[in-house]
């Protein structure tokens, strides 16, 4: 079994525990994002890609997993999934782009 196999496994380990003890959570959360996954005006393929682009941004390394197979499975390419990856980083250095401008320079002319 994969590091990615074992890690992911690992969620599903956890998330079971928390059903033993929350199972109406547990059934919710997963109703809620099964129905979000599914085809509407974006396609799976797209979802999954759009999900692993929050999952980086998060620092979120089981989604980032999760979601580079599951948009395997949808039929991503590689140079789709690296796409994916591309934007996210261009979102994550824009993100603290433009905070510096906003928050760093208000905050030095308060100074």
């Amino acid at each position: 079994m994969s590091t990615h196999d074992n890690k992911v496994q690992a969620y599903k380990q956890e998330i079971a525990h928390l059903e033993a003890t929350l199972p109406e959570v547990v059934r919710a959360y997963h109703a809620f994002t099964g129905t979000c996954f599914h085809a509407g005006a974006l396609d799976q393929k797209t979802k999954q890609l759009i999900a692993l682009g929050i999952g980086l941004f998060a620092n979120n390394e089981v989604c980032t997993l999760f979601h580079v197979r599951e948009a395997k499975q949808k039929g991503a390419s590689e140079a789709e999934i690296m796409e994916a990856v591309a934007v996210a980083s261009a979102i994550g250095g824009g993100h603290v782009l433009s905070q510096g401008v906003t928050r760093v320079q208000r905050a030095l002319s308060e100074t």
